[in-house]
């Protein structure tokens, strides 16, 4: 009980044993898998820092619901300085790990059922708020990591999700007892399933008549029967399983798809069923919510590809080179920008009718955006200062050759004081970061797809506001 260490948190993982698939190999222990242990361990340090003096006034905060001290990743915003909270720790985070630290998922849904679930039980006289707070209250008295279950794998997108052909191919609700439901489906993008002891599930889409077995949301422990999570390929597991060219050797990111194959939800763990016109205000705080924690962590991962650069340019004798700085500098302000329309998005945040607060969803979504486009070009600015050798760069089974090794550190050696292994090192840093696929790839969708951000600014944005500032300036009097 109370808040866990980070060698607490990795044993709370090992007791359970969840379903899991790699490779087509059944995993026995997920925590003794070098893949899945790198991303177990960018998780694990958010309860690392906790435990940090240093970090520990910004991670670790008082939670009103049990009177008791609780990491922040279990803490819907009670308040503006939680928001920005938020940023700043997911900044904090990302240059840390370097990578996707997978804990800020779990606190988005958390954040929107806490505001939804009450908007429910106000319209319908329904009692999932209540349920939600005693799941809070377990989460928080335990300190336990939740995944977020939302996006379903979609079928045919041009149908919704009662018209396909295959109904599962949202997941959905198959029966229904006195003591639960039961639920089949498959939730795609499963950021650090495996790393977390909670699945949360919400709606994917806005619901119409018709879905409603479809407009549900639940919490399970990740090693519920009929659970499987599938770990997905990304560029550079192999050599994680190999234990040789890695980068960030500490650090990783996977990404599972979840299958729910006809899983038992207890009652008191349902807070959403059938209710078709709360989906979307579902999917809108969840997803608003996590594309600011995009913002901070992104952030993060920027100030570790400019200081990669940085140290490159230190290594290669280049330091002093005019048009390289002017790289850094487009990097830095990409990132500066990202943080900034983050931060902006918490400070207009607004309190909502069951207290919890929430961030401006246009914010959040230009910060998206942003991110989308602006990662993608710090990538390339990095490896532009790096150089070539970014992509190509001998196996370190060829450096510990004894035939060729010394040959080969002979002719990669940069400036004749810096060890040549420092230089290695560096490099295999700079590749990990630009081709780490899962996370490069979440730098666009990661959220929902760039053109869904752009839906929600148009439909979130005040547009007659716009129009009315026009034609008073033109001196139109419409009255």
């Amino acid at each position: 009980m109370g808040l866990k260490t980070k060698e607490e948190y990795i044993e709370s993982l090992r007791q359970m044993k969840p379903t899991a698939y790699m490779f087509g190999e059944k995993i026995t222990s997920v925590v003794d898998n070098p893949r899945l242990r790198a991303g177990i361990e960018a998780t694990a340090a958010t309860y690392e820092l906790a435990e940090m003096d240093e970090y520990r006034d910004l991670m670790v905060t008082h939670s009103p619901l049990i009177n008791e001290a609780v990491n922040r990743f279990t803490l819907p915003p009670g308040s503006i300085e939680d928001l920005v909270a938020r940023v700043k720790i997911n900044r904090t985070l990302g240059n840390w790990v370097g990578t996707c630290h997978q804990r800020c998922t779990g606190l988005d849904c958390l954040s929107a059922l806490s505001i939804v679930t009450y908007d429910m039980d106000q319209k319908h006289g329904t009692h999932y708020f209540e349920r939600f707070k005693e799941f809070l209250k377990h989460v928080q008295k335990n300190d336990l990591t939740c995944n977020a279950g939302v996006t379903d794998v979609k079928g045919d997108r041009s149908l919704g999700p009662h018209e396909q052909a295959d109904k599962d191919m949202y997941l959905h609700v198959v029966e229904r007892r006195d003591d639960g439901i039961v639920v089949r489906g498959a939730k795609a993008h499963q950021t650090g399933s495996l790393s977390s002891h909670e699945i949360i599930v919400l709606p994917t889409r806005a619901m119409r008549k018709g879905d409603e077995d479809y407009a549900v949301a639940f919490a399970i422990p990740n090693d519920t029967p009929g659970l499987i999570h599938v770990v997905g390929r990304s560029s550079l597991d192999s050599r994680e399983l190999d234990g040789c060219d890695i980068g960030n050797i500490r650090y990783s990111k996977y990404c599972p798809t979840v299958i729910f194959d006809d899983v038992f939800v207890p009652r008191e763990r349902i807070f959403m069923c059938g209710a078709v016109e709360f989906a979307v205000d579902m999917v809108v705080k969840f997803s608003s919510y996590h594309r600011q924690s995009h913002g901070g962590c992104k952030y993060g991962k920027i100030d570790c590809m400019t200081g990669a650069a940085l140290t490159m340019m230190d290594y290669s004798g280049t330091g002093k080179a005019g048009h390289l700085k002017q790289k850094i500098i487009d990097m830095i302000h990409r990132a500066e920008t990202l943080y900034g329309c983050s931060l902006a998005a918490s400070y207009e945040g607004k309190k909502q009718p069951s207290g919890t607060y929430f961030i401006d969803t246009v914010l959040a979504n230009a910060s998206k955006i942003h991110e989308g486009k602006e990662m993608a070009e710090a990538i390339r600015l990095m490896v532009d200062v790096c150089g070539g050798y970014v992509a190509d760069l001998p196996s370190d089974k060829d450096l510990d050759n004894p035939e060729v090794g010394h040959l080969i550190k002979k002719y990669l050696r940069g400036k004749e004081q810096v060890p040549v292994e420092n230089r290695i090192k560096m490099f295999r840093l700079v590749e990990k970061m630009a081709l780490e696929s899962a996370d490069t790839i979440s730098d666009i969708h990661g959220g929902g797809s760039p053109e869904a951000h752009r839906v929600t600014i148009l439909r979130e944005t005040d547009l007659e506001a716009k129009k009315k500032a026009a034609k008073r300036l033109a001196g139109i009097d419409e009255d």
